[in-house]
């Protein structure tokens, strides 16, 4: 049975670092054999996150059909911009919505509880956005994900991609490869 893999850039800017390093991971599932879906969280737009609206709205569609997304996939890649050192609202909003759901198409779930992840960052500093995946591993495996230890960081990301969309250093390129085929191995 060929592994589906969702992979999710955690940013919506456009010429994003992370949106390439996402589209860079999906090529490498993709030649693993992977089935792949790669989405942008612009086309599901969420309110941000309020127990008042949750309570009086309930969850809002596009939680759900994010979080239906999760639990037809076998592993997620999320490519996460940092942020102030941390992980970007856009991702953390949708992270929070996505882990308030406990029911989906009549059946107790929770989707980030059953998910195998791997994590990436591209930035354009010297770290590669290490210490925002260090709070995004955190936030994660706080609710429940399996988390794998291997993690790609795009350093110097405004020079790290080649007009093709490929990584041009070879040692983050192998980074990456690494850290998809760990994915594609880890997931069910």
């Amino acid at each position: 049975m060929m592994k589906k893999i969702l992979v999710i850039p955690g940013s919506n800017r456009s010429g994003s670092h992370n949106v390439k390093l996402a589209a860079a991971a999906a090529k490498e599932f993709a030649l693993l054999g992977a089935d792949v879906t790669r989405i942008s969280l612009l086309d599901y737009p969420l309110p941000l996150y309020d127990e008042d609206l949750k309570s009086n709205d309930g969850i809002p569609k596009n939680a759900s059909k994010i979080a239906s997304l999760i639990d037809l996939h076998d592993g997620v890649f999320i490519a996460s911009p940092e942020y102030n050192a941390s992980v970007s609202p856009l991702l953390k909003n949708m992270i929070d919505w996505v882990s308030v759901i406990r029911e989906i198409d009549g059946r107790a779930f929770a989707p980030w509880k059953e998910a195998t992840l791997a994590l990436g960052a591209a930035s354009p500093g010297n770290l590669g956005g290490v210490r925002g995946l260090n709070h995004l591993r955190s936030i994660m495996v706080s609710i429940g994900s399996l988390v794998i230890s291997e993690q790609v960081l795009v350093p110097k990301a405004g020079i790290a991609f080649g007009e093709d969309g490929s990584i041009s250093s070879e040692r983050t390129a192998k980074s990456l490869s690494n850290t998809c085929r760990s994915l594609f191995r880890a997931s069910a």
